[in-house]
């Protein structure tokens, strides 16, 4: 159980020792958010949390802790759609989920909610470059969390934060099977790889950390928000 303040890079250097896996250039080193956040202290104390009049008139209406709902508000720049006891909210860097993310679960104690990072972009970067001083060579560093997704059911990682690697593989310009050109094929590959290491990360597991290796990225200095579709080529907003 991770804790604020803890030295995170130097939690999974120790954790590579113990497996006896050594890091090699074109490794993509994958983290789940949760960690991310409470080593950045990210932890909210509901306790001292006053809520706003207008998270009591949400909390009434879905029998929902009022304090939870008022973090929710504070984290999101707005709310989308909020029904059936559930916030989906626009956070901050523009992601679109459930809560804005505010979670409970594997918490580090009760009435204590865990934020998203601040930056992922910038933790990545810090994880990318505490791995290469470690262990002399460059990998891809992405954080991801689980989201769900309209018009399909269940959960699914994607991608948060990430350093070293283009998150998107662009295959316009390109022909299929027929030789005929693709004009949209642009694939969310970062978030594809976050789901193939979400197989690994059961959430009683505690697995936080996954190693992926042998898919040849593009190495590129980007960041997550270009997944991120802009307001005016997003039909739904």
């Amino acid at each position: 159980m991770v804790k604020a303040g803890d030295d995170l890079a130097e939690l999974i250097a120790a954790g590579l020792d113990r497996t006896g896996l050594e890091l090699a250039r074109g490794d993509i080193l994958v983290v789940c958010q949760k960690v991310v956040s409470k080593s950045e202290g990210r932890i909210v104390d509901l306790g001292k949390i006053e809520p706003s009049e207008f998270a009591m008139t949400l909390a009434r209406r879905w029998e929902k802790d009022p304090r939870a709902v008022e973090v929710v508000l504070r984290q999101s720049n707005r709310i989308v759609r909020n029904d059936r006891g559930v916030i989906i909210a626009e956070t901050g860097p523009g992601w679109v989920c459930a809560n804005a993310g505010v979670d409970e679960s594997n918490s580090p104690g009760a009435s204590r909610a865990i934020l998203l990072p601040e930056d992922p972009d910038a933790s990545a970067s810090r994880l990318r470059d505490a791995m290469r001083a470690r262990f002399g060579v460059d990998v891809a560093v992405l954080i991801t969390d689980t989201f769900g997704r309209p018009w399909r059911d269940g959960l699914t990682e994607v991608c948060l934060g990430i350093a070293g690697m283009n998150p998107m593989l662009d295959l316009r310009g390109t022909a299929d099977l027929n030789g005929r050109e693709l004009h949209h094929s642009v694939v969310a590959i970062a978030d594809e790889v976050a789901c193939a290491a979400g197989l690994l990360m059961e959430k009683a597991g505690a697995t936080p950390v996954v190693v992926v290796r042998g898919y040849k990225f593009e190495p590129c200095e980007s960041n997550a928000k270009v997944l991120i579709r802009p307001a005016e080529a997003d039909l739904f907003r």
